[in-house]
């Protein structure tokens, strides 16, 4: 009896052995569960965390347990948007929200939302991300074994730096420019006359701190939750670039879920688009003011200094169009005018 009892045990042993560790496994009621880990660079405060706990308790209660979400802001499993892309490809995790620029590594057709001064306002932007040209591109990503669901937002990018308030395009010749690994992004500051190159976020602030990098640009969201105003004196609203992010999966693990739970993930993160980005722009106004009250000088841009900057830029356009194709740039053109 103590032999077949034996026997049984080690069978059961190897039986769960052999069962594939790739976060499925079976819910409460019977049914396959799945894991859904989102890995993204952002605070527990910003707006793209916020709407992806939103996220987290749709998908969870709406698949009656099937699918448990676990959320890691702050660059704590990836220090970087490329690298968590990486991983999603790769299937290492199976959710990012990276800055859509980094994404070009992967599908140089995304380079046109690097190209500064594309769109004058949000509704503009949305008009293209929301529309053919967006949509098209997400589905493109599947090449790239991406599932492609929605653009969000980071907002509208801006200047920062320790020299001094920037007044003209002298105030900013040389300064050591951090960028977004985005070749579009260094060749732009580059032309306005700094030394800019791409560097890692999650690393950005010991860097600004240790003066390897004078000046930076982002969103006025990432300024404040990430306490940028420590390391950084001065704030020029260029508004040189809106800065859409994405939600992306891994598309083998998406297409693994049942047509339902296929369903439901595209639903909620529809939903997650629409409060993100209402969210990003409500913090955008409330963030400015505590930027100033921490002692961040801000400064609107006059128009002669906007002027020189877009004049500057334009070899951006010719650099790069062949690249990003004239096509497509001529229809992201046409469909934001």
């Amino acid at each position: 009896m103590k032999k077949v009892m034996v026997l049984f045990a080690a069978l059961i042993m190897l039986a769960a052995c052999g069962r594939p560790d790739s976060g499925a496994g079976d819910s409460e009621d019977g049914g396959e569960s799945h894991k859904i880990s989102i890995a993204h660079l952002v605070s527990e405060d910003q707006s793209s965390h916020i709407a992806a706990e939103s996220f987290k308790e749709k998908v969870e209660e709406e698949s009656d347990g099937q699918i448990t979400v676990e959320l890691h802001p702050n660059g704590e499993l990836y220090p970087s948007d490329r690298e968590a892309i990486e991983a999603v490809q790769q299937g290492n995790v199976e959710m990012t929200i990276p800055a859509v620029a980094s994404i070009s590594s992967f599908n140089k057709d995304f380079m046109v939302f690097d190209l500064p001064f594309l769109f004058e306002d949000y509704d503009q932007a949305y008009q293209v991300l929301d529309g053919e040209i967006g949509q098209g591109l997400l589905e493109d990503l599947t090449e790239q074994n991406i599932k492609g669901l929605v653009f969000a937002e980071n907002g509208f990018r801006h200047l920062s730096n320790n020299e001094g308030p920037v007044e003209s395009l002298e105030d900013i010749q040389g300064l050591k420019m951090r960028t977004l690994e985005s070749s579009v992004h260094t060749a732009t500051f580059n032309a306005l006359g700094m030394n800019a190159s791409p560097f890692a976020f999650g690393e950005l602030y010991t860097a600004l701190q240790q003066g390897t990098y004078d000046a930076m640009e982002a969103p006025v969201s990432l300024f404040y939750t990430n306490k940028f105003f420590e390391v950084q004196n001065y704030l020029t609203m260029t508004g040189h670039v809106y800065a859409p992010t994405a939600l992306l999966m891994n598309n083998e693990f998406y297409e693994s879920l049942s047509t339902d739970l296929q369903e439901l993930v595209v639903e909620a993160s529809e939903e997650y688009r629409e409060e993100q980005r209402e969210l990003a722009q409500e913090q955008d106004s409330e963030f400015l003011e505590e930027l100033k009250a921490e002692g961040m000088e801000v400064n609107e841009p006059s128009e002669e200094l906007m002027e020189s900057f877009q004049d500057e830029v334009e070899p951006v356009y010719e650099e790069f169009e062949e690249e990003i194709g004239t096509d497509l740039l001529e229809d992201v053109r046409n469909a934001s005018e």
